[in-house]
């Protein structure tokens, strides 16, 4: 959280403890923007276009998107409203329902998910900018007739240099990105604005309706891949910004303009994907490896320049801020090095990834699709033991002390979390499936062959079984059978003279590391 003071950058001295009263301020409105500016880019034009890849017309796409987008973002609007109730930012309220030390599970695979997210970014960036080269100079990087993935040079330049600036000011230079990142956000939004200005006269409408219509299992799967897209991937955000406002705002309140300031963006830009990609099949099929490039293979060489560097600089900008964040949490878990040695070996983790996926995936899409399902069987049931568990945290006063470690309110794990989110992500797992020939060898194994080829396989609905599953489960232990595992409070004279700045002890550790 940052705070502006006169012409300095200052960064919020909260870490995991609970924001007090006296530093509340704002209003739920406030969410709108923050959700807002993180949403308005170019890759949600490129969601669109991957909805209707899964066999989809325009309007399947379209629906499948709204339907999607709505429930995912619906989700992480509820837990947001953790974050006033508790000034906890998410990932530290979810020690109420896992323990504290049982939480570094999910934690985890937060770490994983924003590993992910970071090789995807650097790609992308990667592919951009060689799809820039290319259009200025293609006798010098001429697309490979044998490569769907472009001039492979121009992909390494631009992969190392990507590489290179974001671990450079991941490692010393974060203060330098924080000052920058609301102006590329909203240089980012007025560039893909004029972008829809300039694509939109070159949509043939005419070929709209000449789409079929796609089967009710590729419309299942475009509702499941709109939902890990979009609202799964904020699950462990929900709160971060929510835990700021008084604590008496409403939920409906927070739920609303987290939900507005998600979905407005991304529908609209949804809505233009589907639409171009029904009318361009050909620009479709290039942009399942390559969803940047090809976009701005339709723009005016005046604009694709500028359009193409900012579009690179964003992607950057949002890699260095989830790579710092993801060595603070190799710290959290315990990992005994510095920041800046956590840092590297973040990078050396998506240097791999990132050639895996440049280089080796035979379709991006595919690859991307496998990741984000796997990603949401974990952080989907991860929510929803989380929002179950909201009337037993709600009784309890929203009691802080939930969160600390066993013998002073809180507990070291919750078995009936523990084994409600292993048994949902083993169902989870074993009914999703992947067209990537490595991640699919980890997937489908409680499938069938015909299973697998079947609307449950095809759709990766497993995201949603593994979810109810986690949800199921986890009321039967807790509001059927009666085991709630209650904190196990502190020795009354230690209790007399309780530290507010308990929960914060993990953050000082990573931040003096």
């Amino acid at each position: 959280m940052l705070t502006d003071t006169s012409s300095k950058i200052a960064v919020e001295t909260n870490g995991v403890n609970p924001v007090v009263d006296a530093e509340r301020r704002g209003t739920p409105k406030g969410l709108f923007v923050v959700w807002f500016s993180w949403n308005v880019s170019i890759l949600g034009i490129g969601y669109g276009i991957f909805i209707v890849g899964l066999g989809l017309n325009a309007w399947q796409a379209i629906l499948a998107g709204l339907i999607g987008y709505a429930v995912s973002t619906m989700l992480v609007g509820v837990l947001a409203v953790g974050g006033p109730r508790t000034g906890l930012p998410t990932l530290t309220h979810t020690r109420f329902s896992f323990g504290v030390q049982g939480n570094k599970f999910p934690t985890f695979w937060v770490y994983i998910s924003n590993l992910g997210w970071k090789v995807t970014l650097l790609a992308l960036a990667a592919t951009s900018g060689a799809s820039l080269l290319t259009r200025l100079w293609p006798t010098s990087f001429p697309n490979n007739a044998h490569n769907h993935k472009g001039n492979v040079q121009a992909i390494v330049l631009w992969f190392v240099i990507a590489l290179v600036v974001t671990m450079i000011v991941a490692v010393v230079g974060h203060r330098l990105i924080l000052r920058l990142e609301n102006w590329i956000a909203w240089i980012t939004g007025l560039m893909t604005v004029i972008f829809i200005i300039l694509i939109i006269p070159k949509i043939d409408w005419g070929k709209l309706g000449n789409a079929q219509v796609g089967s009710f299992s590729s419309f299942i799967g475009g509702v499941v891949l709109a939902m890990t897209i979009v609202g799964l991937g904020y699950l462990n955000n929900g709160g971060d910004f929510a835990r700021y406002l008084p604590r008496t705002t409403p939920a409906r309140s927070v739920i609303g303009w987290t939900v507005v300031g998600i979905t407005v963006p991304v529908t609209v830009l949804l809505v233009l994907g589907a639409v171009i990609a029904t009318t361009d099949p050909g620009l479709a099929r290039v942009a399942s490896n390559d969803p940047i490039g090809a976009l701005t293979s339709l723009l005016p060489l005046w604009f694709l320049i500028p359009f193409t560097i900012v579009i690179v600089l964003s992607m950057i900008a949002a890699a260095v801020n989830g790579l710092y964040s993801s060595g603070l949490t190799l710290l959290a878990l315990g990992v005994p090095y510095s920041r800046a040695a956590c840092t590297v070996m973040n990078m050396v983790a998506i240097t791999a990834g990132a050639s895996y996926l440049l280089f080796v995936s035979d379709s991006f899409l595919a690859t991307f699709q496998a990741f984000l399902a796997i990603i949401s069987v974990v952080m989907g049931s991860m929510a929803a033991i989380q929002i179950t568990d909201f009337p037993r945290q709600r009784r309890l006063g929203w009691n802080t002390d939930l969160a600390r470690p066993n013998g002073e309110g809180g507990r070291a794990g919750r078995w009936t979390a523990l084994v409600s989110l292993g048994v949902s992500c083993f169902v989870g797992l074993g009914t999703v499936t992947s067209s990537d020939p490595y991640i699919a060898k980890i997937t489908g194994f409680l499938l069938s062959d015909s299973a697998a080829k079947s609307t449950i396989g095809t759709s990766n609905i497993g995201v949603l079984i593994a979810m109810v599953a986690a949800a199921g489960l986890y009321s039967m232990f807790t509001y059927v059978l009666g085991i709630e595992l209650p904190g196990r409070p502190a020795p009354v004279a230690a209790a007399a003279q309780p530290d507010p700045n308990h929960l914060a002890s993990a953050t000082e550790s990573v931040e003096g590391a």
